[in-house]
């Protein structure tokens, strides 16, 4: 069972994660010493609008500082899957993915510093989310809670847990309420995951993916996925009358940031990569994550921004599952407990 000093209670849905400390200064360089002009961002696949939003501030800021005109460009796709690209020769100068188990693969191949997560303030991730839902107008179904989603008359849609970050992310948060709800018998919380699995009539490969089939395609009762992509398209479809529903109980999703240091070492861009990461954390660029939605980690910002966000109960992946490594050996890998839950289609 889920012991109640596991949970993190945010009484201010705002609230910081962990305090933010100093935060590192922007690196300050001359015109020998700026590298090439272009950047190449790295993402999990529903960042597209944040990081479009980002650029939008960071370029200017980036001139009045160094008088370069850089051009910051992205790619999006499933967080597990950019990874293999990089392994693969994508050449990255930094990743802005949404589970730490990414990053450490990276860190292990030698692109990225095994102490990443010490380069940069709150354990290198600058805001956070969390599971939500988004149903359709007025709720047709009554869903409140996870419970809900394995009722057979409910259609779930969230992407595949074995290629998305968004979706582990779903499959563990739904794993952890029942847990809690079965005090602890893992058993039924298996049986709890496979029927909620069952109820997915399509598995897209990522999560703005599954964004279309459930608002494009009128596919499914309930989109499962980041409240800070449930928010974002309840207002880019205000015709539909999308709803947000916030759970019970959810799992606190990271989303870690790190210069690759094998690309930037080679391109010379570890001055403006590492001056984009930091970015992130300046009020500049918290203001533009909690625009979009996310839960932001500077604590002036979180309370400014504390009125759009309801509280919410959330549980973290270290005191549920005993931390990303524990669950990449016995839920993810191949063969493990995923695999042995996952009904295909």
């Amino acid at each position: 069972m889920i012991s109640r000093r596991a949970v993190l209670a945010f009484a201010l849905a705002g609230a910081a994660v962990a305090p933010l400390g100093t935060l590192p200064a922007f690196a300050q360089q001359g015109p020998a010493q700026q590298g090439p002009n272009t950047l190449l961002n790295v993402s999990y696949d529903i960042s597209r609008e944040l990081f479009t939003a980002v650029n939008n501030e960071f370029i200017p800021f980036w001139k009045s500082k160094t008088g370069q005109e850089l051009t910051v460009n992205q790619s999006h796709a499933g967080s597990s899957r950019q990874a293999r690209a990089i392994l693969e020769g994508l050449e990255a100068d930094v990743v802005t993915f949404n589970q730490v188990i990414d990053v450490d693969t990276l860190a292990k191949a030698g692109f990225v510093a095994k102490d990443w997560q010490a380069k940069f303030p709150n354990a290198a991730s600058p805001y956070y989310s969390f599971p939500a839902f988004l149903v359709r107008a007025g709720n047709p179904k009554g869903i409140k809670d996870w419970s809900d989603l394995v009722r057979d008359d409910v259609k779930v849609i969230f992407p595949n847990p074995k290629t998305s970050g968004n979706a582990r992310y779903t499959y563990l948060a739904a794993y952890a309420f029942a847990l809690e709800q079965f005090k602890g018998d893992a058993a039924k919380a298996d049986a709890f995951v496979k029927k909620l699995l069952a109820n997915v009539p399509v598995f897209d490969t990522g999560g703005r993916a599954a964004t279309t089939t459930f608002v494009e395609r009128d596919t499914g009762d309930v989109l499962v996925t980041f409240e800070a992509e449930t928010r974002t398209i309840e207002g880019l479809y205000p015709d539909r009358k999308l709803e947000t529903v916030v759970p019970s109980v959810s799992l606190l999703a990271e989303f870690p940031v790190a210069v690759v240091d094998k690309v930037v070492d080679k391109r010379g861009s570890r001055a403006s990569a590492t001056a984009y990461l930091e970015f992130l954390y300046s009020p500049a660029g918290q203001t533009i994550a909690a625009k979009a939605f996310h839960r932001v980690v500077d604590p002036k910002v979180a309370d400014e921004f504390k009125g759009q966000f309801p509280p919410v109960r959330l549980v973290k992946v270290e005191d549920v599952f005993g931390g990303w490594q524990k669950l990449q050996a016995e839920h993810f890998a191949s063969g493990g407990k995923l695999d042995s839950l996952f009904t295909a289609k």
